[in-house]
This record gives C-alpha cells, sequence and structure tokens, in this order.
C-alpha cells in the first residue's frame, strides 16, 4: 500500500494517522488555500486541485458530508473501516445516538483482561490500533457507516436513536438507514443488540431486542440493584456486560462497578452551600438531556438548555419536558427559539443568552430541594471550543455562586 497514490480528505487526526502509516498522502481541505507540504513529507492542497484520475484510494474524515464537492467528484471512495477491513480482527461496533463512548470504555474495562481495545470515534484512529489485538471494540458514528460497505461488525450494539444530525444525513430515514447498514452485512449467529424500535430490520445476525434496562436484565439474568449505575448509565453498562456474557458467559458485578464514569456526563457536584448541580455538558442532543431529566425527575431542575441544535426538530424535547418540574435557561445561538418554544408549551423560561447569566438566574432560586443542571441538548461550537470547556466552565461558575 505504500506505493499507493492516497487523497485524504480533511486534514484532521484519522487521516494523518493513516498518511503516517501510508504516507506520504495528499490531503485535500477547505481550509488549505495554498499547497504546501507537511513535516511528514505529505502534500496539502486546495479541494480546487483535487483530480480523481491521480489516486487509488480516496478517504473522507468521518465528518465529510456527502455534499461535499470532494466526495461528489471522487471515484476511489473507500472508508476509514474499508481501508483497515482486510486486518480488521474480531470487532464490535458500538453505535447509536447517546452513550457511544461510555458503553465502548465499559466494554473495553470488561474485556480488558482478554486483550481487548477500543477505537473509532471514541479517540484512537483505526490505523494507531494494533493488528495484533484479539478484539477491536469500536465506537462508530453514523457518518462512518454511511460510508462503509465492506467492513462488518461480529457484534452489533444498537444504543437507542433518536433525532441526529439531520442536516448532515438529509433526513431522519437516511441516518436510521446509516445506523442499521450494519446488519446486511452480518452473519448467522453474529449477535445485534437492537432497540425495539428496529425490531423487524433484516438481518442473518441473531438479534436481542430491548427496549430498556429491564429488559436487558431480564434477557441476560441481571440483577440491576447490583449494579452502581443509574439511569441511561444502567443501560449502557447492562449493554456492556451483556457482551461479556454473550461471548464469556460472565457477569462481573465488582467489575462494572468498578468503572469510572468520564468527567461532563451526569456529573455531580456541591456548591458552598450545599446545592447540588449536574455538569452533563456532553449532553449535546435530545435524548441525552431527556436521560438526564429522568434521572433526577423526583427533584424541581433549573435546567441550562441551548447552543447549536444542529437543525433537529425541537418539538421532540418539548413534549416530554412537560412532564417535569422544570424552568428553562436558554443559552447559545438558539435561545430565542428555545425561549419561543417554552411559551408555546407553558414552560417557565429565562432568556439569559449566556452561560454566566444562567448560573446568576438559576443561584437566585436554586435551594437544597432542586437540581441545577446543564444538559443542553445542543452542541458547544457556538459559544465554546468544546463540550469540555462549557462544562469546565458551568462547574466553576456554580461553586463561586454563593
Amino acid at each position: 500500500m505504500k506505493n499507493s497514490t492516497i487523497a485524504c480528505f480533511g486534514y484532521g487526526k484519522t487521516t494523518r494517522a493513516i498518511a503516517k502509516a501510508y504516507g506520504p498522502c495528499t490531503f485535500f481541505d477547505d481550509k488549505i488555500t495554498v499547497p504546501s507540504t507537511d513535516e511528514e513529507g505529505n502534500f496539502l492542497k486546495p479541494i480546487s486541485e483535487f483530480d480523481t484520475r491521480a489516486f487509488t484510494h480516496e478517504i473522507p474524515s468521518p465528518g465529510f458530508p456527502p455534499t461535499h464537492p470532494l466526495i461528489t467528484q471522487a471515484t476511489h471512495l473507500i472508508s476509514e473501516y474499508d481501508f483497515f477491513a482486510p486486518k480488521m480482527p474480531f470487532s464490535i461496533w458500538i453505535s447509536g445516538t447517546n452513550g457511544k463512548t461510555t458503553t465502548t470504555q465499559m466494554i473495553e474495562h470488561l474485556l480488558s483482561d482478554k486483550g481487548a481495545i477500543s477505537g473509532g470515534n471514541i479517540g484512537t484512529p483505526l490505523a494507531d490500533m494494533s493488528p495484533d489485538a484479539p478484539i477491536w471494540i469500536l465506537e462508530t458514528s453514523s457518518f462512518s457507516m454511511h460510508y462503509t460497505n465492506v467492513a462488518r461488525p461480529n457484534i452489533y450494539a444498537l444504543l437507542p436513536v433518536t433525532p441526529d444530525h439531520v442536516s448532515w444525513h438529509g433526513s431522519m430515514q437516511a441516518y436510521y438507514d446509516a445506523k442499521l447498514k450494519p446488519l446486511s452485512m452480518m452473519k448467522e449467529g453474529e449477535a445485534v443488540l437492537l432497540p425495539k424500535m428496529f425490531a423487524d430490520a433484516p438481518t442473518n445476525g441473531f438479534k436481542i431486542i430491548y427496549e430498556d434496562e429491564k429488559d436487558l436484565a431480564k434477557y441476560f439474568g441481571f440483577d440491576a440493584s447490583k449494579i452502581k449505575f443509574k439511569g441511561a448509565f444502567l443501560m449502557d453498562a447492562m449493554i456492556a456486560m451483556g457482551i461479556d456474557k454473550i461471548l464469556y458467559d460472565r457477569c462481573d458485578y465488582d467489575r462494572i462497578n468498578a468503572f469510572i464514569l468520564d468527567p461532563h456526563r451526569q456529573e455531580e457536584f456541591r456548591d458552598g452551600a450545599d446545592r447540588l448541580w449536574i455538569n452533563d455538558s456532553k449532553a449535546t442532543n435530545i435524548d441525552a438531556t431527556l436521560a438526564a431529566l429522568r434521572t433526577y425527575s423526583d427533584y424541581k431542575v433549573h435546567l441550562v438548555l441551548g447552543g447549536d441544535d444542529k437543525g433537529v426538530e425541537l418539538e421532540e424535547l418539548f413534549t416530554p419536558l412537560k412532564k417535569y418540574d422544570v424552568t428553562v435557561y436558554a443559552i447559545g445561538s438558539n435561545a430565542l427559539r428555545l425561549q419561543t418554544l417554552c411559551k408555546q408549551y407553558n414552560i417557565p423560561c429565562i432568556l439569559c443568552n449566556t452561560l454566566d447569566v444562567a448560573v446568576e438566574q438559576i443561584s437566585k432560586k436554586h435551594n437544597r430541594h432542586s437540581v441545577a443542571m446543564l444538559s443542553p441538548a445542543a452542541a458547544s461550537l457556538d459559544q465554546f471550543t468544546s463540550y469540555a470547556h462549557r462544562g469546565n466552565l458551568f462547574r466553576e461558575l456554580a461553586k463561586a455562586t454563593k
């Protein structure tokens, strides 16, 4: 492959790892305006200089939309997954709208004694993963699956799917189709954990259908009371334990309970007045926010919402939101849209626009019997560098309240 002519679309972590292993490659990126070379000897060119006849492989960064000019002109397009399919070992793919990272981490935690390693969306490009590892656990986005036509999982766990990335895929049906694509490639006897809404999806794999954690507990024989996680994380834990059960017929409560969640996922802390705050900044879509609300449904909730909502229909948030004792503090680029919807659904709302104002307003009403939660149901890049930046600022501002 060293002698192949490889074009990489997007100068990002995934494609740069491929270039390091198989390059030098030629990169085309919207941000490149003048041709140059990098320290690895790769060629960096504007997209206007792309000519598909010069290449044998054209590998897009996962986030490149199908409408991008480079994609529409390419005639040798191949996904990162398909590029590595010939050397991919036994693989477990994790997808869904929310919980992919946590579930992937939990599976790696449970299977670490078997030599399993994780990668994909979770942060490690496939080019940096050892082909000698016996098991790859891959957090897999709908973007990656859209372009993948050869690689397939040996076990596929699809977490609940709700509206997300509609503008990228073009429609909800196209988003569903991407999530279900691996089913068409599964072989008889290979396990597929599948939400009930997709129970009729055709596959040669063995379908394990579930709607909630109770279904998973019943199917695998788990005792939920012995698992420390709650809400959406309980489902993540049960899916991870289910895969361990499928592969090695074991159920280790102590081992799963030793797993430590990442920051910014329903992260609890208290201020100087002993009031409870929840940093759920990683809740970048509707379903993640609803999962957080279900976890704290017994409380009065001061909820910070808003950011870049990526064009999804927010009505799917507001209909269930009416069930809770909640006041919304609207921030971000969709703050006015949130305010309008709150008025429409008769939900108390304070237009804050920025996070500091939201925390200040919450502090005036928050007490020991309520919960203050940043669970924005939106991406962060309209006002922050990342969801972590947003979450860290929320924690800092909240701890400074009096």
